[in-house]
């Protein structure tokens, strides 16, 4: 089958690998679109595969083209969006519930083959069913949402705050969805990129600026969240943040970013850092949220390119432009 293969550090390419079979609880999925992420950009760059060569992509949905002999809750052409994460279910965090913590963490498309090819395994209970109204090529959004809201369940977000965040890319744009749907006063989004902020715009924002100097709210905000892995933004954000209210570090930051802290104020005013990482118990959620169209996927998915041009896709990523990106093999 064709695949985009990640063989080294900065080298990727679109090539012939073999087609992948089931282990008796695993299906394959004809994929039918698979999303390129931040994630992706830093298996390139050499961080989060533990070994190379990898296919990446752990954002897919497609079509059930083979199941193992074990599988009885899903059947050739059933089509599926695909939690990519893989827990051991047995370490010290998995015992505590924490899967996301998981000491022997793994994902489809990070330390497996993922969906940026023609096949892909998953094992059967990583697989949500489709609703009729759903196209399967928009369902590669479910995960970057199941993201989202592990975010919100983090945040335990009260009704009436008001939130500032950073990046109107499509995370940022996801947690602005859902701010509104879980009750916020306002929600104010700042971006370098003018082209991303008209999509904010677009999707109902209270206020889109450069730089959160030209709102005014001299207390700060109750929510503040990086959506950027900026480290620029995030120490800008971290001053943002008003008496009582959170920090979320949502964004996913180079291994060598750093930023600063005053404890003090940490102390005086009860200020809350926390961070949200991936994906856990929150799929299934992210999929019933998505079918009651908390998301349009026209508006969010602003390019749908062939696989073969899966490198071309990654530096359009790298480069800003554009929503959320996918390769279609």
């Amino acid at each position: 089958m064709k695949a985009a293969v990640i063989s080294g550090i900065g080298t990727v390419e679109v090539t012939t690998v073999d087609d992948p079979t089931p282990g008796r609880r695993e299906v394959v999925v004809d994929v039918s679109a698979c999303g390129l992420c931040g994630t992706d950009l830093h298996i390139l760059q050499g961080e989060f595969a533990p070994t190379l060569p990898v296919v990446p992509g752990h954002e897919f949905a497609g079509v059930i083209a083979e199941v193992g002999a074990d599988v009885t809750e899903l059947r050739i052409g059933d089509r599926v969006a695909v939690d990519p994460s893989l827990y051991c279910h047995e370490c010290h965090y998995c015992r505590l519930g924490k899967n996301n913590m998981c000491e022997r963490w793994a994902a489809i498309g990070v330390t497996t083959a993922g969906g940026a090819a023609e096949y892909a395994v998953a094992p059967v209970a990583n697989c949500v069913k489709l609703p009729d109204h759903v196209r399967t090529e928009d369902a590669a959004l479910i995960e970057p949402l199941s993201c989202a809201v592990r975010g919100y369940d983090v945040l335990k977000s009260q009704l009436g705050a008001h939130v500032l965040i950073y990046g109107s890319g499509t995370m940022g744009l996801m947690m602005l969805q859902l701010a509104k749907r879980v009750g916020a006063a306002s929600v104010d989004i700042v971006d370098l990129n003018p082209e991303r902020l008209k999509t904010a715009v677009e999707l109902g924002v209270s206020g889109s600026a450069a730089t959160p100097d030209e709102f005014d709210r001299p207390r700060g905000w109750e929510l503040v969240i990086d959506a950027t892995g900026n480290v620029n933004a995030i120490q800008d954000g971290l001053g943002r943040v008003g008496k009582g209210g959170t920090f979320l570090q949502f964004g996913v930051s180079d291994y060598a970013a750093r930023a600063t802290i005053e404890p003090y104020k940490i102390y005086n005013q009860e200020i809350t850092i926390t961070g949200s990482m991936a994906v856990l118990h929150s799929f299934e959620r992210a999929a019933e949220l998505f079918a009651t169209g908390v998301l349009d996927p026209d508006v969010f998915i602003s390019d749908r390119l062939p696989l073969d041009q899966y490198a071309a896709a990654l530096e359009q990523f790298a480069a800003g432009k554009g929503r959320k990106i996918e390769v279609l093999p």
